[in-house]
């Protein structure tokens, strides 16, 4: 977007009034924030029947740990997704994008091959065949992040600025409810299943059976849905490209944009380290709380029930502020807030056994933790501007964010190991420091005006 285009848009802003408690809240009611919305509960569904929920059955039915531990890299299509991003940028899906458009015909289109996998899944045995339950796991992990991919682009150019954070709120609450009904759900439903009188594997099968009938709602939602303008623009300019072309441009096209941003290398680092802090002190969690003395009870009733609710109210909260405030103040409020929030378990060491205390630290952790995503989220959004390759500038974006998450976390345990829980908390509030100078020294230089001054 051109500066001066940038600098009018950005007084325009700053000269309107902040929007009030009820504008905020009647934006998740409009239809495009509730399409978001079903399509985050498409998104989150298929995500642990290819994880934790499959190895749960494959355990049951006797696979060793070490096989089991193995399934850690059926994971890793969601990391690698940004690699065949550019073919749902650039690839027709025969029939579908003719009746249903770009977006939308790659969504209807991954969904039925999403359903189509589970259901593969659901028919295999992990005790006698753990190579196939491994491919079929694959296969669903791989449909499951295409998905992901459309979804994600679909949200970012469906909905307009005003939107963007409310769409996002929406889609994490939505997001996480699928993940709670692909796992608890699940383990409910196989144990009615079995409680009628029905074998085990059968069980099983039948629940994975229903997980494929719930992806449906996607289906249904995208099918309600109309083409985001966006893409439909986007369409327009690429017909008469061959598909190797288009492919090459959206590959090319989304990296070289990029790059050629002024500060590109230092918004790409932010990226990386803003949800450092989160990450490095939540490694820890679990283990954390067993070592104090939680029973397993706790942890499951504490840290995933009452921190599922404080998620949820977190989410709408970060869409609230995003709404209200500039993007560089809602990030500024998004990252302390995260940060300082690990204090809590410091707190927490102290305090040792009771659980009203840990309500209280995982609340506070799993809220302003949310709320930090949502904003985030909202912020690499705005990053994908061109409806050309917004597919695949938004899978890079995620990809690197889970640098953070996925590998310079990977030392958490050793620092706590060498410096005991309370001091391990405290330097995972330090390490969101890098992360803040970065986002002062953008601020300074208008990088967030130049990204398209984002007032969700």
């Amino acid at each position: 977007m051109p500066a001066p285009e940038s600098a009018s848009v950005s007084s325009e802003k700053a000269a309107a009034p902040a929007p009030t408690w009820r504008e905020s809240l009647t934006v998740y009611l409009q239809p495009r924030v509730l399409i978001v919305l079903m399509l985050g509960f498409s998104s989150g569904l298929p995500l642990a029947l290819s994880g934790s929920t499959l190895l749960v059955w494959m355990r049951e039915s006797g696979v060793d740990l070490g096989t089991i531990g193995l399934f850690a890299l059926v994971g890793t299509p969601y990391t690698l997704k940004f690699i065949w991003a550019p073919l749902v940028d650039a690839l027709h899906v025969p029939i579908f994008t003719r009746a249903f458009g770009r977006r939308r015909g790659w969504l209807v289109f991954s969904q039925l091959l999403l359903i189509g996998a589970i259901l593969l899944l659901a028919l295999t045995d992990p005790a006698r065949s753990p190579l196939f339950v491994a491919l079929g796991a694959l296969l669903v992990a791989t449909m499951s992040s295409t998905q992901d991919i459309v979804v994600d682009a679909f949200r970012v150019e469906s909905l307009p600025e005003s939107e963007q954070a409310a769409g996002m709120a929406s889609y994490v609450a939505a997001y996480r409810i699928g993940l709670l009904v692909s796992t608890a759900g699940v383990l409910f439903l196989v144990s009615a299943f079995e409680s009628t009188g029905i074998g085990r594997n059968a069980a099983w099968m039948w629940g994975y059976v229903a997980m494929a009938a719930l992806v449906l709602i996607g289906t249904v939602t995208a099918l309600a849905a109309t083409e985001p303008e966006q893409s439909v623009r986007a369409e327009a300019k690429t017909r008469g490209e061959a598909a190797f072309s288009r492919v090459m441009h959206a590959a090319v096209g989304a990296f070289s944009e990029f790059l050629a941003r002024k500060y590109a290398w230092v918004a790409l680092a932010f990226v990386v380290l803003f949800k450092f802090t989160d990450a490095f002190s939540g490694t820890m969690t679990a283990p954390f709380v067993i070592d104090l003395g939680f029973t397993r009870n706790d942890y499951a009733a504490i840290v995933k029930g009452v921190g599922l609710i404080a998620t949820l109210i977190g989410g709408f909260a970060g869409g609230y502020l995003a709404r209200r405030y500039s993007l560089v103040a809602s990030l500024w409020i998004g990252g302390l807030l995260q940060a300082i929030s690990n204090l809590v378990f410091a707190w927490l060491a102290y305090v040792g056994v009771n659980q009203w205390a840990l309500a209280v630290a995982i609340s506070a952790e799993n809220f302003t933790g949310a709320i930090g995503t949502v904003i985030f989220v909202a912020y690499l959004s705005a990053l994908c501007q061109n409806p050309l390759h917004t597919a695949t500038q938004y899978a890079l974006l995620t990809a690197l964010a889970a640098v953070g998450r996925t590998y310079l976390s990977s030392g958490a345990g050793y620092v706590a190991e060498a410096t005991g829980w309370p001091l391990f908390f405290v330097i995972s509030v330090a390490v969101a420091v890098p992360s803040l100078i970065l986002l002062a020294w953008l601020q300074r230089r208008g990088h967030f005006e130049a990204v398209g001054t984002v007032k969700v």
